[in-house]
């Protein structure tokens, strides 16, 4: 069976999220991440992205981000119940919390609103933030046990983690509900700007990098595949955000089917 393949919402930063579901229909995805912004989203927000949603056909396979953080409101009730208001299936979570118990303990809070909701929650890991590892994601998920937490691996983090494909295979398969996918070169930047540089602009392509997406594909099969290429190449290369959209499904499309 192909895999569900989704355009995330960071190749499109500008976009208002109602206009991220129309790019991403007309670029031919079937599914979309949504960006939720609490200075801007509103009940209109919620209710223009959901019935753009039912438009389109689209599935929003993800809305993100809550992300807690010292003396930061991370809105994860209000995200929480959003996504159900317009039918995401998963929403992003990940810490600045220095604390891994303190994560712990707000993810578990979460959770129990995520299942009260009939959303699932995945907890991604990110090398410039404290919850940096896979296993420390892991950490995170099993302690809590709930039948709506995953882990949300991105492979370029995976790769700037020092994280590995034997890391993967470590743990069981069904914690990984969705992969987020991009590639990059084999040498990671070593110091904390250029690595948010790359996170944010600098991800290449599948296929143009050194990054083993076939190996991670082949660990974690059948499950959708967001494709998260910020590239500032790609904004600059399709300034009209409807070619970058129509661009890019056609340079991942194959990769439904691995």
């Amino acid at each position: 069976m192909a895999r569900l393949l989704s355009i995330a919402a960071g190749v499109h930063p500008d976009l208002a999220p109602e206009r991220m579901v129309e790019v991403a229909a007309l670029g031919g995805w079937p599914a979309c991440g949504v960006w939720f912004d609490p200075q801007t989203w509103s009940a209109t927000t919620t209710r223009e992205v959901r019935r753009r949603l039912l438009d389109t056909g689209l599935v929003a396979l993800d809305l993100e981000p809550v992300i807690p953080a010292p003396d930061h409101l991370d809105n994860g009730e209000r995200i929480i119940e959003t996504a159900a208001e317009i039918g995401a299936r998963h929403v992003l979570f990940t810490s600045r919390l220095p604390e891994l118990s303190a994560t712990v303990d707000r993810f578990a809070s979460l959770c129990e609103v995520a299942r009260e909701h009939g959303v699932a929650l995945v907890c991604e890991f990110l090398p410039i933030f404290p919850l940096r590892s896979l296993s420390m994601a892991h950490d995170v998920v099993i302690r809590h046990r709930s039948d709506v937490a995953g882990i949300l691996v991105d492979n370029l983090h995976l790769s700037r983690s020092g994280g590995t494909i034997d890391d993967i295979r470590s743990i069981d398969v069904e914690r990984f509900p969705y992969l987020q996918i991009a590639d990059a070169p084999s040498v990671a930047p070593v110091e904390f700007a250029p690595l948010l540089d790359e996170a944010l602009n600098g991800r290449l392509l599948p296929g143009e990098g050194a990054l083993p997406i076939e190996g991670l594909l082949a660990a974690v099969p059948a499950v959708p595949l967001s494709f998260e290429v910020r590239s500032r190449f790609l904004r600059e290369a399709f300034v009209d955000s409807v070619e970058r959209s129509r661009f890019l499904f056609a340079q991942v499309q194959s990769l439904g089917d691995r």
